[in-house]
């Protein structure tokens, strides 16, 4: 990436997420038949998440890897400003509908040794390019957990259920809104469903979510994948 915007290697190794690609969850699918008359996949069909409806920029791969792993852990923050621009764009539809931005929180502890929230960062992006207002402190972590990329969808789960509530003070802020929670990287889903859960028990009318990039559904389990 050069200036903030992509330069011509990065621009043709990008794997966006276009459609066909499932409505709840925001995978690829192979082709439309696969999410059959409502687009949405077989997993999402069988277990309904707990948010409405989910978009994805890119495919979780080497590529987006390289490039929200950077912004995570290197100070590449300047690569917010791109990943928000494209997450934009693939989430057009779902920042039509919304009248909230809110990020997945970061624990206190990390945040003090990281110093942001990347989360964060690209929800105020959006903000900036949607004029959709955000509550970047509106969702909290009570606890830290453990590092949640080598554990199994329900493992990750039970980690982290009851960690993430509406902050004191923002129920206000939250309650009749058309929520758009916004993340990096969606694996098992089980954070963003904690954060959902919370969303909507503080009154919240719909929550729907937004991310960089989103893992391949076979390969949920894959320990490079990041934490949640």
């Amino acid at each position: 990436m050069t200036d903030g915007a992509f330069c011509s290697d990065c621009f043709s190794s990008a794997q966006r997420i276009v459609s066909p690609c499932c409505d709840r969850c925001g995978t690829s699918l192979v082709n439309e038949a696969f999410g059959g008359a409502r687009k949405i996949c077989v997993s999402c069909q069988l277990k309904p998440p707990a948010w409405r409806k989910g978009r994805a920029a890119f495919v979780y791969d080497d590529w987006s890897r390289r490039i929200i792993l950077s912004l995570k852990y290197s100070d590449r923050t300047e690569n917010a400003a791109v990943l928000s621009r494209e997450m934009g764009r693939a989430g057009a539809l779902l920042l039509d509908q919304a009248t909230l931005l809110v990020p997945v929180p970061m624990y206190r502890g990390k945040l003090w040794r990281r110093r942001y929230n990347q989360a964060a960062l690209l929800a105020r992006g959006l903000a900036r390019h949607s004029h959709v207002p955000a509550l970047l402190d509106g969702l909290e972590r009570r606890r830290a957990t453990k590092a949640l990329a080598r554990l199994s969808p329900k493992e990750r789960y039970a980690e982290i259920v009851d960690t993430i509530i509406v902050r004191e003070g923002r129920e206000k802020r939250i309650a009749g809104q058309a929520v758009l929670l916004v993340d990096d990287v969606l694996t098992t889903g089980a954070t963003a469903s904690v954060c959902t859960d919370a969303l909507l028990k503080a009154g919240a009318l719909s929550v729907d979510i937004l991310v960089s990039a989103r893992t391949g559904r076979s390969d949920e389990q894959d320990v490079s994948y990041p934490e949640e």
